[in-house]
């Protein structure tokens, strides 16, 4: 047969040589073809061991893989237990003393005042925690590689961490000493606080704060300023503050990550605060026993503007007050209603003061040195009983005594501060060119002596007082002096030491000692009916008016040991060519009507004005004497 044409098939080597086994590299299946001719037993000799190795292989670095990790979770988790229970252990006032950061504050602004005398207040300050301070990972130069290592990690949870979001409940304050008084409440939103390792040793790593607090005082007034007086004194402000929870979480307020997870709670928290008080500008150095200043210290009355109508007085006033707050504090005080009473009996909290005033202060901020203020208000109704009140007040006010005055306001009921309302400097003259015209001396038959005349007297108001002014009775008191009266007495002031309730005149002491040349005194028995007639100012000054009051048989009583005195002036009136000078020198009551003043009509719409002393001379001839029964030189 012809294989011309036929293809060549391979050759099949049926020798009974072992066959040569297949060679097999990275491209050869691991499964063989379905058409092969090989057996299955020949096939799982075929395969090597690499499979094997290497399931053997990933097996171990799966395992050797989660050994490595569940021992970085046991050291994460002992090193998170290591400063968990490192901060949990902290007490937490050490908390706050090692670890709180506060500075300020920088801005306070009154918000709003409730009827209840609750003040919401916007207070701006830096606050920051030392965190690395409190867990003890802070950089040091003398720690090892380990401990540095071990801070290392501890600083980066605080950085991963960053903040904490904190929820109290309302905040008690009172005073740390054994009574425990009552200071207030105040009510703090949840807020966010920065957490900070290796501050700087300055204040920069502080970041601003700025809340919104509600603060409701203590009603009971005077123990609050009570314990204003005792921390002055002490020169430390001493607070015991109280909270019944505070719940501490991780994050942002509303976290929803994996710092949410983080939450510590407290309850019945209690720490004592002990704040040094600083210098403050204008007023003198707290401690050391020194009492709280007068408030009135503070205040200076630029001018003021009384005017009166037909309904009413109306004040005008401009003061400016000393600033004793640190000058990185703000304050934008809106407009300020207040209201100055009189106090009737300052032991006897039951007796109410009497209310004479309601003013409003302008907006004004709280500017450095001073403040400057300005006041426009109108007198209040007076009832009747407040007319010896008032009275006394006037009288304080014209010599130069700064009365007493009680300042509240209706924005916080139950206040009232004590203080006094400054009096004009210079004292001011109030009356002036006192004289007695036609003075007329006569004796009685029972050996009395009796005098008559015109007393002519000016009477002008303090700069300011430009009221509508009616002088209707005086009641003067007079020593007479042989001359003009000596420069040692011209100052001198008698007054009465009680105030008058009712009409009666007021009672004055006679000087002790009397005065030298001094050998007469006259008295009234009642008020004497007075004439008053507006007149030109001098000088500016406030209302002046012209008054005359008729003496008629008025009592001349000789002074005690002065009987020689007496009887040297009678012979100068007598034998001298131009009679004698004869100085009068005393003090003088006034009973006066004030347009617009709310009084009731009668006695009511009157204030009696005490203790206003005045100098004069008059001269006395021959014709004022009657001289058949005096006793001559």
């Amino acid at each position: 047969m012809s294989t011309e044409g036929a293809p060549t098939l391979p050759h099949i080597d049926k020798g009974k040589a072992r066959a040569t086994p297949p060679v097999f590299d990275e491209r050869t299946p691991l499964l063989g073809s379905t058409s092969g001719s090989l057996h299955s037993e020949d096939a799982s000799e075929s395969i090597p061991p690499r499979r094997e190795t290497l399931c053997s292989k990933l097996l171990s670095i799966f395992l050797v893989s989660l050994s490595f990790c569940v021992l970085v979770f046991i050291f994460i988790a002992l090193l998170a237990y290591s400063y968990a229970s490192r901060s949990s252990g902290i007490p937490p006032d050490e908390l706050v003393q090692r670890a709180l950061v506060l500075r300020g504050p920088d801005r306070i602004d009154v918000l709003n005042v409730t009827d209840h005398g609750g003040m919401w207040v916007e207070v701006g300050g830096r606050i920051g925690i030392n965190t690395g301070e409190l867990l003890g990972v802070n950089e040091e130069d003398e720690d090892s590689v380990l401990r540095d290592m071990w801070k290392s990690i501890g600083r980066w949870g605080v950085h991963r961490l960053d903040r904490i979001s904190v929820k109290l409940s309302t905040v008690t304050l009172s005073s740390a000493g054994l009574d425990k008084t009552f200071l207030a409440n105040v009510t703090i939103p949840p807020l966010e606080l920065p957490l900070t390792v290796n501050p700087p040793p300055d204040d920069t790593w502080l970041r601003n704060l700025s809340l919104t607090v509600f603060v409701q005082p203590s009603e009971d007034i005077p123990s609050l300023v009570r314990y204003a007086r005792d921390s002055w004194m002490e020169g430390t402000v001493t607070v015991q503050g109280s909270v019944e929870s505070v719940v501490v979480k991780g994050g942002r307020l509303g976290e929803t990550g994996w710092r949410k997870h983080i939450e510590m709670a407290q309850s019945h928290l209690s720490n004592k605060l002990r704040i040094p008080i600083p210098p403050l500008p204008g007023l003198p150095q707290p401690g050391k026993n020194m009492p709280l200043p007068d408030p009135a210290t503070l205040v200076t009355l630029q001018s003021f503007l009384i005017t009166s109508s037909n309904s009413h007085l109306s004040i005008d006033a401009n003061a400016t007050v000393i600033n004793p707050t640190p000058p990185n504090i703000h304050y934008d005080v809106p407009q300020l209603p207040f209201v100055v009473s009189l106090p009737t009996n300052i032991t006897n909290s039951s007796v109410r003061p009497i209310p004479i005033s309601s003013v409003t202060s302008y907006p004004f901020s709280l500017t450095h040195p001073n403040i400057t203020l300005r006041l426009n208000g109108s007198v209040l109704p007076l009832n009747p009983s407040a007319s010896p009140y008032l009275s006394s007040f006037l009288t304080d006010y014209i010599s130069a005594i700064s009365p007493p005055i009680l300042v509240s306001t209706p924005l916080i009921p139950n206040l009232s501060l004590y203080t006094h309302f400054p009096a004009p400097y210079p004292k001011p003259q109030i009356l002036r060119n006192v004289t007695i015209k036609d003075m007329k001396i006569k004796p009685t038959a029972g050996g009395d002596m009796l005098a008559s005349g015109t007393v002519k007297a000016t009477v002008v108001l303090p700069k300011g007082i430009n009221v509508g002014l009616q002088v209707a009775k005086v009641f003067p008191d007079v020593l007479v002096f042989d001359g003009e009266v000596p420069d040692l007495v011209s100052d001198v002031t008698r007054r009465s030491k009680e105030r008058s309730k009712s009409r009666k005149p007021p009672e004055h002491p006679l000087p002790d000692p009397l005065p030298e040349r001094a050998f007469a005194h006259i008295l009234p028995e009642d008020w004497l009916d007075a004439t008053s007639v507006p007149v030109e100012s001098p000088n500016g000054e406030g209302t002046t008016v012209q008054v005359s009051a008729n003496i008629v048989d008025v009592p001349l009583e000789v002074l005690p040991g002065r009987d020689k005195e007496f009887r040297n002036f009678v012979g100068k009136v007598i034998f001298g060519s131009q009679g004698a000078l004869a100085g009068v020198q005393g003090v003088a009551a006034v009973a006066v009507r004030v347009q617009g003043l709310p009084f009731d009509n009668g006695y009511d719409g009157e204030m009696e004005l005490d203790g206003l002393p005045f100098q004069g001379s008059v001269r006395i001839g021959k014709k004022g004497l009657l001289v058949d029964h005096l006793p001559l030189p």
